[in-house]
């Protein structure tokens, strides 16, 4: 059973840093695309970043310069980097992964979730 665990959240005011990780079990995802997605109440999910197979990686505009992805195939785990955090960043983290090899911004193309972890930004 794939299971996806978010782990970092939690309260820092504008400015700040925070970081994720996420833990992949179940299955070796080394091959796949991981990535993170947010959701602010009363918004749509929304891409946030994701990293594939190989190392290659891609922002949303809204986060480029400020975040940065990296995973771990060895400890099947991704992680995320935010500084410069500002109060519009504030949402709830989904950490997925993708099957495809591609690096796709639409929550449609992952296949798996974790639950979700709270980052709240205070200004």
């Amino acid at each position: 059973q794939v299971q996806l665990v978010e782990s970092g959240g939690g309260l820092v005011q504008a400015g700040g840093s925070l970081g994720l990780s996420c833990a992949a079990s179940g299955r070796t995802f080394s091959n796949y695309t991981m990535g993170w997605f947010r959701q602010a109440p009363g918004k749509e999910r929304e891409f946030v970043t994701a990293i594939m197979w190989h190392g290659g990686t891609r922002y949303a505009d809204s986060v480029k310069g400020r975040f940065t992805v990296s995973r771990d195939n060895a400890k099947n785990t991704v992680y995320l980097q935010m500084n410069s955090l500002k109060p519009e960043d504030t949402a709830v983290y989904y950490c997925a992964v993708s099957r495809q090899f591609i690096a796709t911004m639409s929550p449609r193309g992952y296949d798996y979730w974790g639950q979700g972890t709270q980052v709240t930004v205070s200004s």
